[in-house]
């Protein structure tokens, strides 16, 4: 690892940002708030004092979209540190010439006529979860969306391998909770009890649970996504080996249903609060008929506006981690070679020179006669960007409109206008409270147009 120029570290201790309550507590207070502060006082690079480290801290789409892009070849993913022995050799993960073979390969995975094939089986798989939906006031919509997308994920990717033990499936969603929890560990050792340690055997029974379906999948010639990784290769006939197919699955398994329950929750949070939105998206999926293509779906205009502006309030992945490799200089701040990167895509989807009243709920900013997302490249970026954006996009926006749609088709909910859910930003944001809504069953009249099976 290079060290940083005599020049670079006299700039990093002129400007090294020490918040009030310290750097990890600042943010878990309140991430937005604290990058408001940091690209107030210091703009697009603070550097951000940390537990054995100074982490730098980009702000705004201009430096954000330089360190995505790395044209200068100046960063690897950061990841390493936060949730390395948890996500180990995931996609995510990899860099460089390793980095392009593994995704050359997945990528024969996430094909069109794949993700179709994927897709085919949402809506009847979504309605089975939401027969167990027992309207009521105060219902727990966030863990009820955990449990359905996480369902969904074995049940899409796993077929014939998905856990079918309700048991099983509670053990193996919490295993993936500790994992993605880890990342905001302050003790980075395992210690009985701690979020280390609790990860760390999250891990292992992740390992065990899809190793032990590992001869079944590699046997199968279905097209689910664990038969599919044992056998598709690349242009070389390069496959992945047992273990990165258990690498590789635990990784999009997690990122599957972590990233749609965010936003799904999001969107029950906002159309609760407004009635108006709500009875349009509504109509607009009921207007389909009682079963509606995947293609009729993707079409939705007001839908479509709806997860954008969910996606663009609370990022799935509000930060990107990078780490600097050489000494580089972004959007006018220098960051050392070795220095942790804090991407903050969350930050620019808030920014009020590219989006009007960004705190306020308004879908129609993604309107085609508005597109405030087009004032600059950089200034929606929910998927992140460059050589690592998520390779499971296309799948995730499919899920994401067949559950809202099949949500919306079969109830009608709401929430206290004064209510704010208290956010958890210990890693990834979810609500701490479990999002409690006042969920009721559609009348038959109303719903019987729904898309069901």
């Amino acid at each position: 690892m290079a060290a940083a120029s005599p020049a670079t570290s006299r700039w990093v201790r002129a400007k090294l940002a020490v918040p009030v309550i310290g750097g990890p507590l600042a943010y878990m207070h309140d991430p937005l708030t604290l990058m408001r502060h940091l690209y107030a006082r210091y703009g697009p690079v603070a550097p951000v004092s940390m537990p054995g480290r100074t982490t730098f801290f980009v702000l705004g789409p201009d430096a954000c979209g330089a360190v995505l892009q790395n044209g200068e070849r100046a960063f690897v993913n950061g990841w390493e540190f936060l949730v390395g022995p948890f996500f180990q050799r995931g996609l995510m993960l990899l860099d460089g010439a390793e980095h392009r073979r593994h995704r050359r390969i997945l990528q024969q995975a996430f094909t069109r006529e794949r993700i179709e094939s994927y897709t085919a089986a949402l809506g009847p798989a979504i309605a089975d979860e939401l027969d167990g939906w027992r309207p009521r006031a105060a219902f727990p919509a966030y863990p009820a969306l955990k449990r359905l997308t996480l369902n969904l994920a074995t049940r899409i990717f796993m077929g014939g391998h998905r856990i079918a033990d309700p048991a099983e499936l509670g053990r193996i969603n919490q295993a993936f909770i500790d994992c993605v929890q880890a990342g905001g560990a302050l003790l980075r050792v395992p210690v009985a009890g701690n979020k280390w340690h609790r990860a760390t055997r999250g891990r292992a029974a992740l390992e065990q649970f899809l190793t032990g379906q590992l001869p079944a999948a590699r046997e199968a010639s279905g097209d689910d996504l664990f038969s599919v990784l044992t056998r598709v290769q690349d242009e070389d006939g390069t496959r992945f080996g047992d273990l990165d197919v258990v690498n590789h699955m635990i990784f999009l398994l997690m990122a599957a249903h972590d990233t749609s329950t965010s936003t799904a929750s999001t969107a029950l949070y906002h159309l609760g609060r407004d009635d108006e939105w709500q009875e349009r998206v509504r109509e607009e999926v009921l207007a389909l008929g009682p079963d509606p293509t995947v293609r009729q779906l993707s079409e939705l205009r007001d839908l479509d506006m709806v997860i954008k502006e969910c996606q663009r309030l609370v990022a799935p992945v509000p930060v990107v981690a990078r780490r600097a490799v050489k000494d580089t200089e972004v959007a006018g701040g220098r960051i050392p070679a070795g220095a942790h990167t804090a991407v903050c895509l969350q930050l620019s989807h808030h920014l009020p020179e590219y989006w009007s009243r960004p705190e306020v709920f308004d879908p129609e900013r993604f309107a085609p006669e508005r597109a405030e997302d087009r004032s600059h490249r950089f200034a929606w970026t929910p998927f992140g960007g460059g050589v690592h954006k998520c390779l499971g996009m296309a799948f995730s926006d499919l899920e994401v409109r067949t559950l809202l749609a099949r949500i919306l088709a079969r109830f009608r909910w709401s929430v206290p206008p004064d209510y704010v859910p208290p956010m958890s930003n210990v890693s990834l944001p979810y609500p701490r409270d479990g999002l409690p809504i006042d969920l009721r069953s559609l009348p038959v009249s109303a719903s019987r147009r729904s898309p069901e099976r």
